[in-house]
């Protein structure tokens, strides 16, 4: 009887930096997105070098956090969260999750729900509210894994994009989050009540 292959491990990490390793790994893996049409504004992969330095400015914007996906160590994807500057108040309380990918040979292993609730998970701890994304209408694998994860549709746009020039149409989604478990305990821990009476 033959034996069943495990799929490999995997991961999704939130780096400060990227060695030469995952740095070619995430170029790679980009370039795969984006001849297979899942890319994120490409039509067809940059140089090289363009893409290099893309991913290295990701992670030297302030209030940008990159997350990778990795499957047995080598990196798959990313995802990009994306805030307001805190002297955005009235902004402040949202993000936006963008640059969501898996490479086409590493889809199927759950890498983009992960991605996905990676970011979430963030989000809460840093007091969000409420997250943002837009996608193609022609993704309908993602649009599908965004609705699947509570993603409400607000609005499209008919032109949103254009791929071999036609107009593609652009969903645009919100997602309200629930309060970090650790914030919410602490709201609603009770206060001490001030004694009513004092000493008579």
């Amino acid at each position: 009887m033959a034996e069943t292959k495990k799929p490999p491990p995997t991961s999704i990490d939130q780096p400060d930096v990227l060695d030469d390793t995952d740095l070619a790994d995430l170029c790679e893996a980009a370039e795969t997105a984006i001849i297979d049409g899942g890319g994120f504004g490409w039509l067809k992969p940059p140089p090289r070098k363009t893409l290099e330095a893309f991913w290295r400015g990701v992670l030297l914007v302030p209030d940008r956090t990159l997350f990778i996906a990795r499957t047995d160590g080598r990196v798959a994807g990313s995802a990009i969260l994306s805030r307001f500057p805190r002297n955005n108040e009235a902004q402040r309380h949202t993000a936006t999750i963008s640059t969501i990918f898996v490479a086409p040979w590493a889809r199927g292993r759950g890498l983009a729900r992960g991605l996905v609730r990676a970011c979430e998970l963030f989000a809460r701890k840093q007091g969000v509210r409420y997250i943002n994304l837009d996608v193609r209408a022609t993704q309908e694998a993602a649009i599908r894994l965004y609705e699947k994860l509570g993603y409400e549709r607000w609005g499209e746009n008919p032109h949103y994009a254009l791929v071999n020039g036609d107009p593609v149409t652009g969903y645009y989604y919100t997602k309200p989050l629930k309060a970090h478990p650790k914030r919410a305990a602490k709201r609603a821990k009770p206060r001490k009540d001030k004694k009513d009476n004092k000493a008579k």
